[in-house]
């Protein structure tokens, strides 16, 4: 594996793991507080902090494909993943590893 390959797996599992982490902060933590609780200011922050990261691990699989020679399968497989509670975790472990 070249160090730009390297680097850009590297990169795009960091960002996986954020995405992943602030997915379930928004689903398990934001949510019940603007429901049960009524603040809503806590899915702003993180909903914001989610979207930009979402945008990110997109961008992350897009080039990660070409640099690992992905199939058409695969790369769905992963932009799948990324609106599935713990499926940035999955890609992790299953297709990087």
């Amino acid at each position: 594996m070249t160090m730009k390959k390297y680097l850009s797996v590297k990169q795009f599992k960091i960002i996986a793991f954020l995405e992943g982490i602030s997915f379930l902060v928004l689903l398990g933590i934001a949510m019940p507080l603007k429901y049960v609780f009524d603040m809503p200011s806590s899915t702003q922050v993180v909903g914001m902090a989610h979207g930009i990261l979402f945008i990110a691990y997109v961008i992350m699989v897009i080039i990660i494909r070409k640099e690992l020679n992905w199939n058409l399968k695969t790369t769905a497989l992963a932009l799948t993943a990324s609106v599935l509670p713990f499926g940035p975790f999955v890609v992790d472990r299953k297709l990087l590893s």
